[in-house]
């Protein structure tokens, strides 16, 4: 059965960078729909970021313009670059795709501290 893997979390200083990776455990699967949540404590998860297959992107207001989404249909993963970070960025981000005959599953979460 297939896992998403994500990578890439930490922490970091207000107005850094990071890049999520997430990555499904097994190749072969066709991927509809890559999608970023995060969750931060006390909030209900949120849409962060989506990718279709066919190229549509769709960001939350608050990350437009300082955060990028992208896949790699190859490798069957997907990435979230995070430029100009601030304090309200920090939360669990999990990774979500929506596998054709398979459904939706989710990664298993990664920390993003973003303080000095």
């Amino acid at each position: 059965q297939v896992q998403l893997v994500e990578s890439g979390g930490g922490l970091v200083q207000p107005g850094g960078s990071l890049r999520l990776s997430c990555a499904a455990s097994r190749s072969g699967y066709r991927i509809n729909v890559w999608a970023w949540y995060r969750q931060a404590p006390g909030k209900e998860r949120e849409l962060v970021a989506l990718v279709t297959s066919g190229g549509t992107i769709r960001y939350a207001d608050s990350v437009k313009g300082r955060f990028t989404i992208s896949r790699d249909n190859a490798k069957d993963t997907v990435y979230l670059q995070m430029n100009s970070l601030k304090s309200d960025d920090t939360a669990v981000y999990y990774c979500n795709a929506d596998v054709i005959l398979r459904g939706i599953i989710w990664g298993q979460g990664t920390q993003v501290t973003v303080s000095s």
